[in-house]
């Protein structure tokens, strides 16, 4: 599923696009509808006025460091996920309603604004985290991209994009941690061109198995313990000494995972490192 923009609902971009058409208004000589629109639904306490603080923030925030970038990013999806979307989705509609009632609309949006690009991928981003259908992952690295390149004023590297995305939508619900072992499924699919079939069967048990967290823990143990006897098994067969000394230290430090223990890709990416050992093992 790819989420399209909507200029009709990306909070940021119609506050922007009032601004210009107070300016507009001005030089006509005439009173701006405008500005009441903005009073009535960008001040106070509304729930569309906290969404606007949050692509504030993003505009104001331009040209500081990598980390900073990260950290407002977070900061920005972590307040939208606690904003009422029903309530929001209201009040879009009136406000939409009220600037069809003092300009055309088809007007009013045909305005150009500077910004356009990096408030159209936070709408993207935010609309992700509060949709319930999984969306091309490739398609969340490209607007998180977007957003931080806008941020930093430096280019980003897609590959560290999807490594903080993993990291941070590990850490919220189903939908989101999903979503997380989809990125790693296209990271996977992109290193290892040719998946053997444990390290495809391993990748749908991540996947299927992200919220239970019982189940998933007592697979990898299971595939853990499978790949400690092989190794032992196959070093059996090593004529050289100290390649059969390394391999058994190899499948002594494969332990389970522990039950107080958070399951993380680290895990995917050591069992699919034991799985191309095993493999080159027995090719011997």
């Amino acid at each position: 599923m790819k989420i399209k923009h909507s200029k009709y609902r990306n909070t940021g971009l119609i506050f922007e696009l009032l601004v210009k058409q107070i300016a507009a208004d001005t030089l006509k000589g005439g009173e701006s509808a405008a500005i009441s629109i903005i009073k009535e639904f960008f001040s106070g306490k509304t729930t569309l006025a906290k969404e606007f603080k949050l692509y504030n923030l993003l505009q104001k925030a331009e040209g500081v460091s990598q980390t900073k970038a990260e950290a407002i990013l977070s900061t920005i999806t972590e307040v939208s996920r606690k904003l009422d979307q029903n309530v929001l989705k209201k009040q879009k509609y009136n406000l939409i309603s009220s600037i069809k009632e003092s300009y055309d609309i088809d007007e009013f949006f045909s305005i150009q604004v500077k910004n356009y690009k990096p408030l159209a991928a936070l709408y993207c981003l935010l609309e992700v985290q509060n949709n319930s259908e999984l969306v091309d992952p490739r398609y969340l690295v490209e607007n998180k991209v977007t957003i931080l390149e806008f941020l930093t004023s430096n280019s980003q590297n897609k590959e560290d994009v999807k490594d903080t995305l993993i990291e941070e939508y590990s850490k919220y619900d189903k939908d989101l941690k999903l979503l997380t072992f989809r990125i790693l499924l296209e990271k996977f699919n992109n290193k290892y061109k040719d998946l053997l079939p444990e390290q495809k069967n391993i990748l749908k048990e991540f996947i299927t198995s992200v919220n239970s967290k019982t189940r998933l823990r007592n697979v990898i143990n299971e595939e853990l313990s499978k790949i400690a006897k092989e190794v032992q098994k196959l070093s059996e067969k090593v004529k050289d000494q100290v390649v059969k000394i390394k391999l058994d230290e190899v499948s002594k430090a494969i332990v389970p995972v522990k039950k107080t223990e958070a399951i993380t890709d680290i895990h995917l990416v050591n069992l699919m490192q034991y799985y191309d050992l095993v493999n080159e093992l027995r090719s011997i």
